[in-house]
């Protein structure tokens, strides 16, 4: 697909002044040129143009809110002095895989004074020697070149760093939960100690109820043995008496 016609699919029945991320990569540009971006695209921050056969950019327009430009995997040898004239406030730029062979190339970023990130992997300037150094003194304002700044420290990911503050964010309720089950763990530890004191109080009351029980019944057990004891006697001493009668008659 041309990218005229892939532009055309991207805004989506929006005017341009709308878009403020365009991405045409792998559409084909007519002879190597910038076609469907005009003027109108005046709030374009991100602009992606990966692997679409450019070789110039003379006919890119003006662009002064464009922030990040991407376009590696193409021809592009020169011109870069466009960038300046025409997206002044890039932040961040992507030449890798273009044909990109002398430091004179770069040179006419020098006054893309926002400049913070450049990457040139797999240009042939890469080849140099003393290639970072001579590229971090050409352009001052640089602070990543590759990815990395001149101490070898990688550039943040700003979409990792979203990522990790989400996850911040996502483990703060998880530990505050974790925390609440914990507390009302530990009441109702409390609370099931409690119960179970109470309930071995309880048994232990029962129990003593239970043993008075017994000892009463033992006690009425033997007061009826008792009191069928003397009935007994009783009669074996009325019938003795009895006897006796008989013989004075």
């Amino acid at each position: 697909m041309d990218m005229k016609k892939r532009i055309t699919l991207e805004l989506r029945n929006r005017s341009p002044a709308e878009i403020a991320e365009l991405v045409v990569d792998n559409s084909r540009s007519a002879d190597g040129e910038v076609e469907g971006l005009t003027d109108a695209f005046t709030e374009l921050e991100f602009l992606s143009m990966v692997n679409v056969g450019l070789s110039s950019l003379a006919k890119l327009p003006s662009l002064p809110k464009l922030r990040k430009l991407e376009l590696s995997d193409n021809n592009l040898s020169g011109s870069l002095e466009t960038l300046s004239e025409k997206c002044p406030n890039l932040t961040y730029l992507n030449l890798s895989g273009n044909k990109i062979k002398e430091l004179s190339n770069v040179e006419a970023l020098q006054n893309l004074k926002s400049l913070q990130s450049l990457d040139l992997f797999n240009c042939e300037i890469t080849s140099l020697e003393d290639y970072r150094e001579s590229v971090f003194e050409l352009l001052p304002q640089v602070t990543y070149l590759d990815g990395f700044d001149q101490e070898d420290n990688e550039a943040p990911d700003s979409e990792a760093d979203d990522e990790d503050e989400d996850g911040e964010d996502g483990a703060g309720p998880t530990g505050d939960y974790d925390e609440e089950d914990d507390e009302e763990d530990d009441e109702d530890g409390s609370e099931g100690g409690e119960v179970g004191l109470s309930f071995q109080v309880n048994r232990g009351d029962q129990e003593d109820d239970e043993d008075e029980d017994d000892y009463a019944e033992e006690e009425e057990e033997e007061d009826q043995a008792g009191a069928q004891g003397q009935k007994r006697k009783r009669d074996a001493d009325d019938e003795g008496e009895d006897d006796d009668d008989d013989e004075d008659d």
